[in-house]
């Protein structure tokens, strides 16, 4: 059983309290346009980001779309230049 440490030496030190400056969760979620597609892939694709996906605790749904958004991000920068 672990000691319970008691701290009753020295002063205590004044408190006040802070103004809660916090979000609500509701708020803190993102919220994008998303479009539903259906994609078929070479099965070694999948399987490749389904391996990757595991070892990095993510879904490979999640990576393939990040990987999709920033290409389309970076060429779409490019072709504005």
């Amino acid at each position: 059983m672990k000691k319970k440490l008691n701290y009753t030496e020295g002063p205590a030190a004044e408190f006040r309290v802070v103004k809660d400056f916090l979000p609500p969760p509701d708020q803190l979620v993102l919220k994008e346009d998303n479009v539903k597609v259906t994609i078929a892939l070479k099965k070694s694709s999948v399987e490749f980001f389904k391996k990757e996906a595991k070892e990095q605790h993510t879904s490979y749904q999640k990576m393939i779309r990040q990987l999709i958004d920033r290409y389309a991000s970076h060429y779409k920068n490019t072709k504005s230049a």
